[in-house]
């Protein structure tokens, strides 16, 4: 063989680069089987459908409470799973509860099925109602902007397009599959066994649950989330003119007992790690209306009265139920050493359940990590779970191992400028098929 010794330097570096991609290129095609190879390929095929069927869903407002237009984008979905030969239900909710309903889709029954039964998890919702000025699908530079873009139609469209691919594949025959399209994960209607009840009823029947929310990057995702609680505390004073405060029969009034509390909260209750608390509503004076549906009142003082009434409405967020008690174990104690003259209560309401970073939850993050390496994409990491909110995923993590995060990458979410990055959509679609594919075959 002869020697490369004679040619230019810069030929030659030139030469060992190309070789080097090439091996490289060979080793990734390598992990992937010849059946992986045929998704990736079908999943590309369907990049350009894939943009126009989220631009479908963002133009449809979705706003939870435009329960017409929840329902309309979940008949728009369901239209599309009955073409690959999915069950679909729609489940309507209590009138009074306020609600559109939910979308649900599922494999026909096996008599023998093999892999793992497998959960996805989307929902219809946006934070945008009908009222709001953010209404359409805009393309600028590559990236999409539009209301729920990135929370989640965005996610929604990767669930639904890779089991297309699957499906198109004839790879789906002996796989049990469950879709779950909530209608109101942005405000879950109440009672939260009413509205969830399907959703567990599925994870229940399930190994694995998937949850697409937007994506914190191509290489994050998510084995743990945090649970969400309210509180409210609510503060009675003696009102008497301003003159007499701090003596024996007026005592402090409401709105420094209700500073005493929010101080010791802060000290007290503060520190452990993934807790958070925040009083996002306050109001004190002589007389408060508070609406605590719509977390909103007024108020009345004077200045030389003091404040018989004071009300703030907060949340609690944790990563375990333990945690969530001895919060609200310490909160109860602090509100009971009550200034002079006052008195107070604190109540509670549970919202979303935490998804606590289990064993399960991580070993499903290994393989979503190795089908990302096997593509040719760097590694991928458990996301830090103070950094994220709720999720309908959380009320499942309890009956099965799950791994959320899995939508599209964008920016802005909950905002006017909330966009998906179209440059990576078509990769996550290809990495949740194959992701499937080897689930549904362990």
């Amino acid at each position: 063989m002869k020697s490369f010794n004679h040619l230019p330097k810069t030929f030659k570096a030139s030469l060992y680069v190309l070789l080097i991609c090439f091996l490289t290129s060979s080793t990734v095609i390598a992990q992937l089987s010849r059946t992986e190879s045929k998704i990736i390929a079908k999943a590309e095929a369907y990049d350009q459908e894939s943009i126009h069927f989220l631009e479908k869903m963002i133009n449809i407002n979705s706003g939870t409470l435009n329960l017409a237009g929840v329902k309309e984008v979940g008949m728009l979905l369901g239209e599309e799973y009955k073409k690959i030969a999915f069950n679909t239900q729609w489940i309507e909710m209590p009138d009074e509860m306020n609600r559109a309903g939910h979308l649900f889709a599922s494999t026909p029954e096996r008599k023998k099925s093999k892999g793992k039964k497998i959960l996805l998890i989307g929902h219809l919702d946006t934070v945008f109602e009908a009222d709001s000025p953010f209404q359409e699908f805009e393309v600028r530079d590559g990236v999409v902007y539009g209301p729920g873009a990135n929370d989640m139609k965005g996610g929604n469209v990767v669930m639904l397009y890779a089991l297309k691919v699957l499906h198109d594949l004839n790879l789906l025959n002996k796989a049990t599959i469950s879709v779950a399209y909530t209608g109101d994960e942005e405000s879950a209607g109440k009672p939260l066994n009413v509205s969830r009840k399907e959703l567990i009823e599925a994870a229940q029947r399930s190994d694995v649950a998937l949850g697409f929310e937007n994506s914190t990057g191509f290489n994050n995702a998510t084995v743990a989330r945090r649970g969400s609680s309210g509180w409210k505390v609510e503060v009675k004073g003696k009102r008497s003119h301003s003159s007499s405060i701090f003596r024996e029969k007026t005592g402090a009034g409401a709105v420094f007992e209700m500073s005493r509390i929010l101080n010791e909260f802060y000290n007290d209750v503060r520190g452990e790690t993934y807790l958070s608390f925040n009083p996002g509503v306050l109001l004190g004076g002589t007389f408060v209306n508070f609406d605590g549906a719509k977390s909103k009142g007024d108020s009345f003082g004077k200045s030389n009265v003091v404040a018989q009434t004071a009300v703030v409405k907060g949340g609690l967020r944790f990563i375990s139920e333990d945690q969530k008690n001895r919060a609200r174990d310490k909160m109860k104690e602090i509100i009971l050493n009550n200034l002079p003259q006052t008195s107070a209560t604190i109540s509670f309401t549970d919202n979303y359940p935490s998804m606590g970073p289990t064993e399960a939850n991580s070993l499903l993050l290994e393989r979503l990590n190795q089908v990302s390496l096997d593509m040719g994409q760097d590694a991928v990491v458990a996301y830090d779970p103070g950094k994220r909110g709720a999720a309908d995923i959380s009320f499942v993590a309890q009956y099965v191992a799950c791994l959320d995060g899995l939508g599209t990458m964008g920016s802005g979410a909950h905002t006017p400028n909330e966009t998906v990055d179209l440059e990576t959509m078509n990769l996550l679609i290809q990495r949740t098929a194959v992701l499937i594919y080897r689930l549904i075959n362990e």
